[in-house]
């Protein structure tokens, strides 16, 4: 008598994974779909069109006001760093 409970929970369990995986392939179809020459143009006209200041070799120079990577002009905006260099300076002086 111990096997068929066993057996009936194995096969409910069996049961929900398959409705699970079925849940999941209908969700697979009905997520919309762009064809493999729409996204390629996509990608290349956004290529074309965005700026990349990591390839000079293809924008040319980057202006020192345009460029997100170039460092700050004035020091160090890092409040951190402000903050940890005045209690070491002040130790220096003990």
């Amino acid at each position: 008598m111990n096997a068929r409970p066993h057996k009936q929970s194995m096969s409910e369990l069996k049961l929900r994974r398959l409705a699970e995986h079925n849940q999941r392939l209908k969700e697979d179809l009905a997520r919309p779909r762009v064809r493999v020459s729409e996204a390629s143009s996509s990608l290349i006209r956004y290529c074309k069109t965005t700026k990349d200041h990591l390839v000079p070799s293809v924008w040319g120079p980057v202006g020192k006001g345009e460029d997100p990577y170039a460092p700050p002009a004035q020091g160090c905006n890092c409040i951190i760093i402000t903050h940890l260099i005045i209690p070491f300076s002040l130790i220096a002086y003990i």
